[in-house]
C-alpha cells in the first residue's frame, strides 16, 4: 500500500510517515534512532544534506555491525576470545606487534598459512580465535574447527559419498582455523582425508592452526612420515610461524590469583 504524500505534515504524522517508510524499505537503524538524531540535528542546526548523510550513515554502521556478528557466529567459534582481552605481558614469548600486523589480515589476502606453535595454557587458541574474529569483522568468511571434529565430519562423510561436497565447504571460506591438531593420532586414511582439505585451500585461501607439538613431534599425529612432512610443508610454507613458548601463563595466573586470596 503506497504512503500518502502531502506537504505541511504535523510532527506526529511526519513521524509517522517516516516509521512507516523505514519499515517498507527495511530501514531499522533510521527508524530506531531517527528522533534522537532529528532532535541533535535541529540543535546543531544541521543542514538537510548533513542529516541526511547522519541518517544513511548510522544504518549503514549498524548494518556492517550485524554482518560482523553474524560471521563471527557463523564461525563457530567456541568462546569469545579477543585480541583486547589478550594479555601480552603475561607472555613475553609472543610479539605484539606482529600479532597485530596479522589482525589487518594482509596474510588471508594472500591466501597465506600461520601456524601457533606452543604447550598447553601459552595462548594458542585464544589468539587463533582472536584473530579468525578479527578477519570476520574485516569481512572474510571464517570457520572454526577442532582437528578431531574436522577428521571424523570427513570420514563420515567419505561413508556417505558426500566427501567432495564437504570438503569443497571447507575449501570455499577464506580462513580455516583447526585447534588442537596433535589431540589424536590419525590413521592413513584419516591422515590423507585431512591432506584431501589442505589441498583444496592451498594458495588460495588461509589456513591457521594451532599445536601444543612443535613440527617435529607431528609424527604422533600423523604415523606416516612422507604424508607428515608434506602436511607441514603446506602449513609453513610462505606462512607465518609463531611460537608462544612452554610456560603456561593460565596456570601462572590461576597461582597468582590463589596467592593473593592466601593473603587476604
Amino acid at each position: 500500500m503506497p504512503l500518502l504524500r502531502q506537504r505541511g505534515l504535523t510532527e506526529q504524522a511526519a513521524t509517522t510517515a517516516v516509521d512507516q517508510a523505514c519499515r517498507m524499505l527495511r530501514l531499522p537503524t533510521i527508524r530506531s534512532q531517527f528522533p534522537d538524531l532529528a532532535e541533535t540535528a535541529s540543535r546543531e542546526q544541521m543542514s538537510y544534506l548533513g542529516f541526511l548523510a547522519e541518517l544513511l550513515l548510522a544504518e549503514c554502521d549498524d548494518r556492517a555491525r550485524r554482518r560482523s556478528e553474524r560471521r563471527i557466529k557463523a564461525a563457530g567459534f567456541p568462546r569469545d576470545k579477543s585480541l583486547r582481552k589478550f594479555d601480552f605481558d603475561a607472555n613475553p614469548h609472543i610479539d605484539a606487534a606482529m600479532i597485530h600486523t596479522l589482525a589487518k589480515c594482509e596474510w588471508i589476502k594472500k591466501g597465506l598459512p600461520l601456524c601457533l606453535i606452543g604447550d598447553s595454557g601459552t595462548g594458542k587458541s585464544h589468539l587463533l580465535s582472536a584473530l579468525g574474529t578479527e578477519a570476520a569483522m574485516a569481512g572474510y568468511r571464517v570457520k572454526y574447527v577442532l582437528a578431531t571434529k574436522l577428521v571424523n565430519e570427513l570420514v563420515e562423510a567419505a561413508d556417505e559419498k558426500q566427501l567432495t561436497k564437504t570438503i569443497a565447504r571447507y575449501g570455499r571460506v577464506d580462513l580455516l582455523c583447526i585447534d588442537e591438531l596433535d589431540y589424536m593420532e590419525l590413521d592413513r586414511r584419516g591422515a590423507e582425508l585431512l591432506f584431501q582439505v589442505l589441498t583444496e585451500r592451498e594458495e588460495k585461501n588461509s589456513v591457521a592452526i594451532a599445536s601444543n607439538e612443535s613440527f617435529s613431534g607431528w609424527t604422533k599425529t600423523f604415523t606416516d612420515p612422507r604424508l607428515c612432512a608434506v602436511i607441514v610443508d603446506h602449513l609453513t610454507f610462505g606462512g607465518t610461524i609463531i611460537e608462544t613458548g612452554t610456560d603456561s601463563y593460565r596456570l601462572a595466573t590461576t597461582r597468582a590469583r590463589a596467592e593473593q586470596q592466601s593473603l587476604g
